[in-house]
C-alpha cells in the first residue's frame, strides 16, 4: 500500500499513514512518501508506539520513502490522533532578528556577504528558530532580488515563520517585490519578541 503525503503538513502524513495500517493485512507494508526529514521522525515516532518495523530511505533531494510493516493488531484503545504532538523540528519561542541587509559594521560590502552566509548557515540548522522577523534595512532580504531568497524560503518550508515589516517594506518602496513569507505590523513584531524565549540577533 502506497501513499503521497508529500506537500502535507503534519498531522496529515501521520493520519493517512494510521488510516492505511488500519486497513492493511498482517505483515503488509504501508510506503509513505514524504519530502522532510520532520516527517520521517514522525512517522518513526508513530512505528515505535506500535512497535511496528520501520525503515527510511532518502530518495532525493528532498524525498523520502518510509516503510512500516502492519501487525494487523487494533491500536491501543488509549491512542488517538489528538493524543500524537508533531515534532515541528523548530526551536519553539527562538526569534531571529534581522534589522539589516548587513551583519555587524566596519564593510558593508563584508556584512552582506556575512548576512548571506548567516542565513544559508540558518537554512541548514536542524532545528532553525519558529519565526525571522525581518524590518528596517532587513525587509530587503524577503524581497525580489535578494541572494537570500533561496534560503528563506528552504526555511519557510520548513515550517518557519518569516514576517517582515510592512512600513519598511512601504519605505523601501519593496511592497510589490516581498517574495516570501508575510508582512507584519509593529504590533505583531513587539508582541512575538516580547513572548519569545530567546532573540538571536545576528
Amino acid at each position: 500500500m502506497k501513499i503521497d503525503a508529500r506537500g502535507k503538513q503534519c498531522p496529515l502524513p501521520v493520519i493517512e499513514t494510521k488510516e492505511a495500517l488500519a486497513k492493511a493485512a498482517p505483515g503488509e507494508v504501508v510506503e509513505v512518501g514524504v519530502d522532510n526529514e520532520i516527517a520521517t521522525q514522525n512517522l518513526r515516532k508513530l512505528a515505535e508506539q506500535r512497535k511496528l518495523a520501520y525503515s527510511c530511505k532518502k530518495t532525493g533531494d528532498r524525498d523520502y520513502t518510509v516503510k512500516i510493516t502492519a501487525s494487523g493488531e487494533a491500536a491501543p484503545q488509549t491512542e488517538k490522533d489528538e493524543d500524537f504532538v508533531c515534532d515541528s523540528g523548530l526551536k519553539q519561542g527562538v526569534v531571529a532578528e534581522i534589522s539589516s541587509d548587513a551583519m555587524g559594521s566596519g564593510d558593508d560590502v563584508l556584512g552582506r556577504l556575512l548576512m548571506k552566509g548567516f542565513l544559508f548557515a540558518l537554512s541548514k540548522q536542524e532545528n532553525p528558530p519558529e519565526t525571522i522577523l525581518l524590518f528596517n534595512g532587513g525587509a530587503k532580504l524577503s524581497c525580489e532580488g535578494s541572494e537570500s531568497l533561496g534560503d528563506l524560503k528552504g526555511l519557510e518550508e520548513h515550517g518557519v515563520r518569516i514576517l517582515t515589516c510592512g512600513t519598511c517594506l512601504n519605505h523601501y518602496g519593496l511592497t510589490e517585490k516581498l517574495s516570501v513569507g508575510a508582512v507584519t505590523n509593529m504590533y505583531d513584531i513587539a508582541e512575538i519578541m516580547t513572548k519569545a524565549k530567546l532573540i538571536v540577533r545576528p
